[in-house]
């Protein structure tokens, strides 16, 4: 049996004893003589790396003023803008972590974010403050709130704040296993959790998966789809960007189609980084392939894998090179990964430089190439755990490896396909079904938008597939097409794998990544049992 324990090739990263994130990513531009270089486009506005560097300071100090001290937590709620890069590297550089959350939760999962990170700060714009601010009066360590925007409200003033703080300081001479920032599962089965990460995890996954895949330069401007507290998008376009000295374009709005593709045609990034949501919703619109997109060198997808019938359509409507991958916050970025010269479309890819893998059975017995098994990840861009949730750190990290709880399977050239998470898998009549392989037929139809399949039991108890489905404009749900793209699957799949029920939805749940919350759509299905 082949071993499933290799590397792509061995790579060495020299980290240093001392290490600031802000230091190697923001302040070595000033130093290399890059300070008046664009660093951020923002609406009719540009920030120079000097003027970016020179915010954060700011920011720092007003923290340190506050009383935040070095391992402290600071929560971030901000809308994508200059003030969150200069807020997120203010933190970073006193030593301080950094805990930004999604802007759009609930009153209730504030406070819940409040409460597990203990911040005595949180920086917020307008757009969260009506949330926070009820939040706020519930948390037990929360002492100071700091408004972004035309503030009147009865709490401290950003800008105010900035216009009395000194631009010179001195970044905190930190560790390079001291922690530098948090970031959050998904919290599909439950609340999100935090896994601490080091200034060294972003530091490797930087010159493995950055310098050797993205190989970013200075010309390169970065356009992100997920928003920067999202943070497969805040690493590639806030921290791996400016590690080359290259720049992004921020907006505070949520992403659209429209929106993505009127971007690309102003800024003329780069770089787009995508989901496979978007790419699809990109490739539906209308005259897609009249729009510019020519700027673009490639696009990155991750958060799902890409569908190879997906990827082929949005090459043949913007012929843009996409790098399919996969990572975790658990591994804090990025560890498979396709390349612009080594390609396989509906595949994540071969392993990223410095990262080992191996796919296991259920006791953790190595498979052989061609086998389905979960994989196991090890790289040293391990983070340190779940917060809070001893248990859960056990059933995920087996010492130097990491349990991803994804079903894959290896070919023999080294390439990783997605098989689907392993909770998800159906047995159906003693036989293994992947979801995830009759939702990407059902998206070859061209009925169909969007789709997630979950299990459902029939009148005898057993388990079954159901796909629940929204469909392209100028389609219409109704028993016809439920028969019609049964049928299809069948014939495009083996027959026993077709869905037995189809219902038709206006959208699907989904969570503040963009990943379809399966898990609303079972309980909605058991309502109606």
């Amino acid at each position: 049996m082949a071993s499933n324990q290799h590397r792509d090739k061995d790579i060495m990263v020299d980290i240093p004893e001392q290490l600031n994130l802000a230091s190697f990513y923001l302040e070595n531009n000033i130093e290399r003589g890059l300070g008046d270089k664009i660093a951020v486009y923002y609406k009719d506005e540009t920030y120079s790396y000097s003027q970016i560097s020179s915010l954060s300071n700011k920011v720092g100090n007003i923290l340190k003023e506050l009383g935040v001290e070095v391992e402290n937590r600071v929560l971030l709620a901000i809308n994508d803008s200059p003030e969150f890069v200069a807020s997120w590297y203010g933190v970073v550089k006193i030593g301080a972590i950094a805990t930004d959350v999604y802007t759009y939760l609930h009153e209730k999962d504030y406070v819940y974010f409040l409460d597990y990170t203990r911040a005595k700060v949180a920086i917020v714009d307008l757009t969260t403050l009506p949330r926070i601010e009820k939040a706020a009066v519930q948390s037990k360590y929360l002492k100071h709130l700091i408004v972004i925007g035309d503030n009147n409200y009865p709490y401290l003033d950003y800008n105010t704040l900035l216009d009395n703080a000194s631009d010179q300081l001195e970044v905190e001479t930190t560790k390079a296993d001291d922690v530098a920032l948090w970031k959050f599962t998904s919290g599909s089965t439950g609340q999100p959790k935090a896994v601490p990460l080091t200034h060294r995890n972003t530091y490797y996954n930087y010159h493995t998966f950055g310098r050797h895949i993205l190989r970013l330069n200075q010309d390169d401007i970065v356009l992100a789809v997920p928003k920067l507290f999202f943070g497969y998008a805040r690493d590639i376009s806030m921290l791996y960007a400016f590690a080359e000295g290259a720049a992004n374009v921020l907006f505070p709005e949520r992403s659209t189609p429209e929106r993505i593709v009127d971007l690309v045609e102003r800024y003329k990034p780069t770089v787009l980084v995508n989901v496979p949501t978007m790419i699809n919703a990109m490739t539906r619109l209308p005259h897609a392939n009249k729009r510019d997109l020519s700027s673009l060198k490639f696009c990155t997808s991750a958060g799902e894998a890409l569908p190879k019938e997906l990827y082929t359509r949005w090459m043949d409507t913007f012929n843009v090179q996409v790098i399919d991958c996969i990572g975790s916050c658990e591994l804090c970025h990025v560890y498979i990964s396709n390349r612009l010269d080594r390609n396989k479309p509906g595949s994540l890819g071969q392993l990223v430089p410095g990262y080992e893998a191996k796919i296991v059975d259920e006791k953790g017995n190595e498979l052989p190439d061609g086998e389905e098994g979960i994989l196991w990840v090890k790289g040293e861009s391990q983070g340190l755990g779940y917060w809070q949730a001893y248990r859960k750190t056990h059933e995920t990290f087996k010492g130097e490896w990491v349990d991803t709880g994804d079903l894959f399977r290896r070919d023999e050239d080294g390439f990783y396909w997605y098989v689907g998470r392993s909770g998800d898998v159906l047995k159906v009549g003693g036989i293994f079904v992947a979801p995830l392989q009759i939702e990407n037929c059902l998206l070859t139809h061209e009925a169909v938008k969007e789709v997630a399949v979950v299990g459902a039991r029939d009148e005898q108890g057993l388990i079954k597939p159901k796909a629940f489905i929204v469909v392209n404009d100028g389609f219409e749900g109704s028993e016809q097409l439920a028969a019609d793209l049964k049928n299809y699957v069948k014939n495009n799949l083996a027959p026993y794998k077709y869905p037995r029920w189809i219902s038709f939805l206006i959208e699907l749940p989904k969570d503040n990544n963009g990943k379809i919350r399966k898990k609303e759509l079972i309980e909605l299905d058991n309502q109606h049992e």
